[in-house]
């Protein structure tokens, strides 16, 4: 299996991929089968919008910005909060207050996308309330939070195991890199005062393996007979062996991510994307793009029966309660059975909304059909519990539902796909707001798949890179890996002024398009 391969290509091979099928500007319509995955040279701004809207803003980041914005349904800037460093996955509270988490300027060790390093929380006037870094040799926060209803905050982050490490837990050798590997763990972290916080819960995914490699390890067992657990062998590949004058190479063109090294490169296994939290349940999903799976734990455990098999109000400790995308997996299928493919942003549906307690996510790379290229789309997914609450396994061994419950795909399948990135979510309405995220796209359906309103990201910041070199707008002048609809009631925009910022922010426009010889 090589599900892994993906999150290891470059950037640059990306962008060559994508520019060998870009059409010229003049031949980009709606129903085009253009490949432009990046946006370039395309009409940006709001492209589309219709009578009887729900009231309500849009916030996003600029690409390669501090700043955070609040766009309204015509499609200007009505909100600026400002930070200090490259920010990622805003959630706004009912203060007006917004928490991110922003990118570490010294983080060592680590390397891979969303690699941040911070949580922070940011004023409705831009004053830092807390800044506070969790990013270490042995711990990096990386990607998205989930902000609970006491203010705490769910964060993923990598943490450092050793090759001896991974061998010892049963990990086959021809798959663990010399620097070892980096699972994942999910912290509660609690805000002390302005820099500092305490974890006051955690779960480990190493405390949940499995592995049928070698029989004298404690973790030894029938992979199939165990889905509450997850296969340590299943990511089993590891990128093409480099020399480390290419990897200089690498370094000196920004072709490859900071403190990467020809040791660490597979060392992001699982690559942990997005994580949500439900009340309710107390529960806690999460998105492993690696393995093209969504997994669900409880988080009613402590910290002890986290890491056990016990305990809790499911009684399961900290193993998978459900698991869907993939069942190969856990040994239930084979890749004909692979519903999910490198997903990013999984959620529950609120309560109140249309589909409440389904689970929506974006499927970012949806194999080919024939004829045709690999397209994205919205799931929404309905899973079986019983009585109980405990998620039901179907006949053939693998969790339900069988299918969606509700996806968007665009007609054509060619004119919606961004590979990586991205996200949607549930709106009050029925509808669903989705961020097609490479081409800063953000746009919504109908649950008929009708879109109502479309906006393109034309905004982009002017972070430098440490030594003081611009960072280079090629190719993701515009990318977005988040964008959330916020409706006009919510507690956070109370009594705000909420006019266009005069004058409105600088649009980024990509220098002319070379012609062709």
């Amino acid at each position: 299996m090589k599900k892994f391969q993906l999150y290891s290509i470059p950037i640059i091979v990306m962008f060559i991929l994508f520019n060998c099928t870009q059409q010229k500007p003049a031949e980009l319509e709606p129903d085009d089968k253009d490949r432009n995955m990046f946006g370039h040279y395309i009409t940006r701004g709001l492209t589309k919008t219709t009578d009887s809207l729900t009231p309500g803003y849009v916030m996003f980041i600029p690409s390669n910005s501090a700043s955070v914005y609040l766009l309204n349904r015509n499609g200007e800037v009505v909100h600026e909060w400002k930070g200090n460093y490259g920010t990622h996955s805003p959630y706004i509270n009912d203060d007006g207050s917004i928490t991110l988490m922003a990118s570490d300027p010294d983080f060592p060790v680590f390397a891979g996308g969303g690699q941040m390093g911070r949580l922070q929380k940011i004023s409705w006037e831009s004053k830092i309330l807390w800044d506070f870094e969790y990013a270490t040799e042995e711990y990096h926060a990386h990607h998205d939070i989930a902000v609970m209803p006491n203010g705490n905050v769910l964060a993923i982050a990598w943490e450092a195991k050793t090759a001896e490490d991974v061998l010892k837990a049963g990990r086959n050798p021809e798959f663990i890199p010399k620097a070892g590997l980096w699972p994942s763990r999910i912290v509660e972290i609690e805000q002390l005062d302005k820099t500092h916080g305490k974890v006051v819960w955690e779960w480990h995914i190493w405390d949940h393996l499995i592995q049928d490699h070698d029989p004298e390890m404690d973790n030894y067992g029938d992979v199939a007979a165990h889905p509450e657990l997850l296969d340590f062998n299943v990511s089993d590949s590891l990128p093409p062996v480099i020399s480390q004058d290419s990897m200089d190479l690498l370094h000196a063109l920004r072709k490859t991510r900071r403190n990467r090294t020809v040791e660490n490169r597979g060392s992001d296994v699982y690559h942990l994307n997005a994580i949500n939290y439900n009340a309710e349940l107390d529960q806690i999903i999460f998105s492993s793009p690696a393995l093209s799976e969504i997994f669900i734990i409880d988080h009613s455990t402590s910290t002890e029966e986290a890491a056990s098999h016990s305990g809790g109000r499911m009684g399961k400790g900290g193993d998978f309660l459900f698991r869907w995308g993939n069942p190969q997996n856990y040994r239930q299928g084979d890749s004909t059975n692979q519903q999910s493919f490198g997903q990013h942003d999984v959620r529950w549906i609120e309560k109140g909304k249309p589909g409440a307690g389904n689970i929506t996510f974006y499927n970012n790379d949806i194999p080919f059909i024939p004829d045709s290229l690999d397209y994205s789309a919205v799931y929404e997914i309905k899973p079986i519990t019983d009585k109980d609450g405990n998620y039901l396994l179907m006949e053939n061994n693998r969790f339900s539902p069988s299918e969606p419950e509700w996806k968007y795909i665009a007609p054509d399948t060619l004119s919606f796909y961004g590979g990586f990135v991205s996200g949607a979510h549930r709106m009050l309405n029925g509808n669903t707001f989705i961020n097609e995220g490479p081409k800063g796209r953000f746009f919504e359906v109908t649950s008929q798949g009708e879109i109502v309103w479309e906006y393109l990201n034309q905004f982009r910041g002017n972070i430098h890179h440490p030594n003081g070199d611009p960072a280079s707008p090629m190719p993701m002048t515009y990318m977005q890996f988040r964008s959330t609809f916020i409706p006009a009631d919510h507690p956070g925009l109370k009594d705000r002024e909420l006019v266009p910022l005069d004058p409105q922010p600088k649009v980024f426009k990509l220098p002319p398009k070379p012609e062709k010889k």
